[in-house]
């Protein structure tokens, strides 16, 4: 255990659990940061997928799957999101979903997803999903969380443990974002560490 300060910042800053300009800040120009639809939600959450798998050497596996209510699940078997102990002894998994990854979001000239926009984090989902559930399961614990509009509603919820690791983010995009709805083939193998599978739910 020690104290958030000093955890370093790769992704996010550990400093802060929740970022209301940021998110404001998105909220305010969807037609910017949600060009490209619910597909281009999807290839932020599995660029993280990627990135776990890149990490681990090894490939990865996630599964995306489509329900009529127009909710989407992207689940991975990864590590789980990384989630520490601080100097008080409380759980902090990283704010990846309600503060900017540091890499991206202000990028001049940053990555592009498969779609050819930029990337610029998973908070942009968060912040355009009037209803998000991000849940990660780890060797030593696993947790949930629910967003609406990157807000966290409650703290952080101790779940049981499933025997495998990964992280579940369960998400329904608002009215406010337009175009395309689902991924196409060219997605699929746009992560080179990614084994992206399609479900559709009853």
């Amino acid at each position: 255990m020690t104290e958030r300060a000093s955890w370093a910042v790769s992704t996010h800053d550990w400093s802060t659990d929740l970022d209301l300009v940021h998110l404001a800040r998105i909220r305010s120009r969807p037609t910017l940061y949600g060009a490209g639809g619910r597909r281009h939600l999807l290839l932020e959450v599995l660029a993280y997928a990627n990135e776990e798998a890149e990490s681990l050497g090894r490939p990865g596996h996630a599964v995306v799957t489509l329900r009529a209510d127009g909710t989407v699940t992207v689940a991975d078997d990864g590590r789980g999101t990384d989630t520490r102990l601080d100097g008080n002894g409380d759980v902090i998994r990283k704010p990846v979903m309600s503060t900017r990854d540091v890499r991206f979001f202000d990028a001049v000239d940053g990555p592009r997803l498969p779609d050819g926009l930029p990337r610029r984090g998973i908070s942009v989902v968060s912040a355009l999903s009037p209803l998000l559930v991000h849940e990660n399961h780890r060797a030593n614990g696993a947790w949930s969380q629910t967003y609406r509009h990157g807000v966290p509603d409650d703290e952080l919820r101790a779940v049981t443990r499933p025997a495998a690791t990964g992280t579940s983010v369960t998400f329904q995009v608002g009215s406010e974002v337009h175009g395309p709805e689902s991924l196409v083939d060219e997605d699929l193998s746009g992560f080179p560490a990614l084994r992206i599978e399609l479900r559709q739910a009853d």
